[in-house]
């Protein structure tokens, strides 16, 4: 009797397990008796084409609330444009439930990638770029993306007072650095202590700009004992009827000397003195 009993169970057991797929097969409970009515979209989404999300979504639906394939779903919705991660759910009795966290892009990365504020890259295609983003050009690998982002956002700070943005971080593959502002300045960083010679430049820029009303072109900062200045042309009268009009080739100020180490007071009257010496010499 007892053996009897178990092949009942385990017939029974087969049974409940093979009939929702044979229902499923024959169309019992398919989308015509189980149908998905309605498209809940959850997220903040500003970027996702919400009309391109339903004929994504769509096809999947039409199986029904049983039959449908989530995970086919899902697949499909995070391959759409601006989407960082998507999640696909079926809610009792008859809603499909699509969750989308958008890509939030913080910068340009090279001419056809974009970062996210998450830290991933993802690909521009016909994607429109948002006005204003800084652009990092980078010839290294994807782990300096860390280092990148750090030093913009550090430089950006060392800048602000001035009014002035970080509009283009350079990293080459020597691990050379270069920056452009946002008033057009090109500063070359180079490889070593590139915080350091920011922050001295960002220290004295203030009294050079007050000092030589041209615009600054490039500034090179990779020397221990100052900065060579490449100075824009300063601006001249209309041309007369002849258009006889030149403009002034740009001046570099000199470097001084290497001088000895000296205490951070002697420092900051050198930093002054490097400073009446380019004035000087331009």
């Amino acid at each position: 009797m007892s053996a009897l009993l178990r092949i009942l169970t385990w017939t029974l057991a087969l049974a409940l397990v093979a009939l929702p797929v044979v229902a499923v097969l024959n169309g019992w409970i398919g989308a015509g008796r189980w149908p998905l009515r309605t498209l809940r979209v959850g997220g903040d989404l500003q970027r996702v084409d919400a009309q391109q999300l339903r004929s994504t979504v769509l096809p999947y639906a039409r199986s029904g609330f049983f039959a449908v394939r989530l995970e086919d779903a899902q697949a499909a919705v995070a391959r759409l444009p601006w989407v960082e991660h998507a999640e696909v759910r079926k809610r009792w009795p008859d809603v499909l439930e699509v969750r989308i966290v958008e890509y939030k892009p913080f910068a340009q990365w090279g001419a056809d990638r974009l970062l996210s504020e998450q830290g991933h890259v993802f690909p521009i295609g016909r994607l429109k770029v948002p006005a204003n983003l800084p652009r990092f050009d980078v010839d290294a690998p994807a782990a300096r993306i860390r280092d990148v982002v750090a030093l913009y956002n550090e430089a950006g700070a060392m800048f602000a007072p001035e009014g002035q943005r970080v509009r283009t971080v350079t990293l080459d593959r020597r691990g050379s650095w270069s920056l452009v502002l946002s008033n057009g300045t090109e500063l070359i960083v180079g490889s070593q202590e590139a915080r350091l010679r920011l922050a001295r430049f960002a220290r004295l820029m203030p009294q050079l700009m007050a000092q030589k009303p041209l615009p600054l072109l490039r500034a090179d900062l990779r020397y221990t004992n100052g900065f060579a200045l490449s100075w824009g042309a300063e601006t001249l009268a209309p041309p007369n009827a002849a258009g006889a009009a030149s403009n002034a080739l740009p001046a570099v100020a000199q470097l001084l000397p290497p001088r000895p180490r000296a205490s951070r007071a002697a420092s900051a009257a050198g930093d002054a003195a490097r400073l009446r010496f380019a004035q000087a010499n331009t």
